[in-house]
């Protein structure tokens, strides 16, 4: 690779390798995280719960309906960082979430 083609690479940390913005592009950053009904997640989604959930260590119980503004993801495929009022930390499982219509 010449230095001029350098800026048309992309380097791959796990594989050690140099890889064109294409095949960049098509490596998969983590796996794939889909709600209830089979949707994919993507962070900055917004997602509803399907059911009642008890919060352990909050004493409060999130009800169904409610609605979670910009998710993240954890590079786990079942669990997705979240953000409540008066809940630090909150983290679901895309079990139990419906990806918002007209969210991302």
């Amino acid at each position: 690779m010449s230095e001029g083609d350098a800026g048309d690479y992309v380097y791959d940390e796990e594989t050690g390798e140099w890889l064109s913005p294409t095949d960049a592009a098509s490596q998969s950053t983590g796996p794939e995280v889909v709600d209830a009904v089979g949707n994919v997640l993507a962070d900055g989604d917004a997602v509803t719960l399907i059911k009642d959930l008890k919060v352990k260590g909050a004493g409060q119980t999130l009800k169904r309906g409610t609605l979670i503004k910009s998710i993240r993801l954890t590079g786990d495929a079942q669990e997705i960082d979240c953000k409540h009022e008066g809940i630090k930390g909150l983290v679901l499982r895309a079990e139990f979430v419906k990806k918002r219509s007209g969210s991302q």
